[in-house]
């Protein structure tokens, strides 16, 4: 047949035996001891008459002899040229094919009973986050009442100081704020304060006081280990925790999908494309946000934030890699405290404004911000020499994104306190440069 898979060449076509080959051969001859004395059995005349059924007997002995010493010998050359050695395999208990998977799998195999270590050790440093926030509610007949509203996520146990635990979550979680409440392991709940955020990078630091754990709590929970996002690579295991649905923390499997993503405008939150993602097909559902992202040696590779919604997309998740924002959580964590301030003892800029957004700056050319529409004369912003046409894109070291962003800052600061205020001065050409400014922040009636 003229069948280019019929493996079957006539004697003449058949390629001879290399010379590397025939030296395998002839160091796994000694080995073979007697199977090699059967296969001459073979070639000499028989002097005696043998009985039919001893005849058999011997013929089989000598066929499984023969098999089993070819077979051997195969084992023994291939092991020879794919560096594997038959006699350890033997030892060992091991077939070739058990012996070649382990190696191929043996640095990269999760087990089960792997996940669920790395988890136990990762649990104590998972907080739950329970935001209760006022917000504006529209009326059926056309006004409007504020309602307490309830919303969860999730946080990272990332250090202490003197006298605070500190964590880490995404900025959308405790947004808008009134009370924050956070939850351990051992399901006691203290109440936290803002430490810092920042709405660019969707980060928040949060902190409860020591003297509101108790001692038993403080032996159940431990701080984070962070890993090093930079290091990742595409197909490796990747683990989420967090309150998912606000249900108490679950856990979640699969791979770091991708690094270094961008994300689009059909995400579930609103996400800011200048930052990098690591994408991952782990389950990240409500709730989840703030929570960790874990390579398989339990380290925090990622803080879970935005998964992809919709209905033709399904295992696409999103995380912001921790040491692309190092920096910027340990600057969180080392600003003052922060408690709101009754409204009465508030401060205020006295500005209008309105929000310049990334799409807006791209069509504009111009930064993100607050764009200032209006100065109140006499006001904060008009005796620190803020004029129309600036763009506050900083306060207090923390980056401003819209005017209810900002608002939503001064509830922490009272009258009379001074901060910084970064903006963004339009030049002749359109080009705008950056001035940092002092502010003493105006009374109620100032606003």
């Amino acid at each position: 047949m003229d069948n280019e898979y019929n493996y079957y060449k006539p004697e003449s076509e058949v390629e001879p035996v290399t010379e590397e080959f025939e030296e395998v051969i002839e160091e796994a001859e000694p080995a073979m001891g007697g199977a090699q004395e059967g296969i001459k059995l073979k070639k000499q005349k028989k002097q005696k008459k043998i009985p039919k059924v001893v005849s058999v007997a011997c013929l089989a002995l000598i066929f499984g002899t023969i098999s089993g010493s070819a077979m051997w010998t195969t084992n023994f050359a291939l092991g020879k040229m794919l560096g594997t050695d038959v006699r350890k395999i033997s030892a060992a208990g091991k077939t070739n094919t058990e012996v070649y998977s382990t190696k191929l799998n043996h640095s990269s195999s999760v087990t089960t009973s792997d996940i669920s270590d790395v988890v136990e050790r990762a649990m104590p440093s998972i907080v739950s986050i329970t935001n209760l926030s006022l917000q504006e509610v529209q009326s059926f007949f056309g006004g409007s009442y504020a309602q307490e509203i309830q919303s969860s996520g999730s946080g990272i146990i990332i250090g202490q100081n003197e006298t605070e635990l500190l964590l880490v979550t995404n900025n959308h979680v405790i947004e808008g704020s009134n009370t924050l409440t956070v939850s351990f392991v051992d399901e006691t709940s203290v109440k936290a304060y803002v430490k810092g955020t920042d709405s660019e990078k969707d980060l928040a630091v949060i902190a409860v006081s020591l003297e509101d754990i108790s001692d038993d709590t403080m032996e159940e929970i431990a701080v984070a280990t962070l890993g090093d996002s930079s290091a990742l690579k595409v197909g490796e295991p990747a683990i989420a925790i967090g309150n998912a649905l606000g249900y108490g923390q679950s856990v979640t499997t699969g791979i770091v999908s991708a690094t270094q993503r961008a994300l689009g405008g059909n995400s579930e939150e609103n996400v800011n494309n200048s930052v990098k993602y690591v994408q991952t097909d782990a389950a990240i559902n409500p709730g989840n946000s703030g929570g960790a992202l874990l390579n398989i040696n339990g380290e925090v590779i990622g803080i879970n934030t935005v998964k992809v919604n919709a209905d033709a997309v399904e295992g696409m998740g999103y995380a912001i890699p921790v040491s692309d924002v190092s920096d910027i959580i340990t600057a969180l964590m080392n600003k003052t405290t922060r408690t709101k301030v009754d409204e009465e003892e508030r401060g205020y800029i006295g500005i209008e404004g309105l929000d310049v957004n990334s799409q807006s700056a791209q069509l504009y050319s111009m930064p993100t911000g607050v764009f200032v529409s209006k100065v109140m004369e006499g006001g904060a912003a008009e005796k620190a020499g803020i004029t129309k046409g600036n763009i506050i894109t900083k306060f207090d070291g923390t980056r401003v994104e819209s005017m209810e962003a900002l608002k939503s800052q001064l509830e922490y600061y009272k009258a009379g306190e001074t901060v910084e205020v970064t903006i963004q001065v339009s030049g002749r050409n359109g080009e705008y440069s950056e001035e940092v400014l002092e502010m003493t922040l105006g009374e109620i009636s100032q606003k």
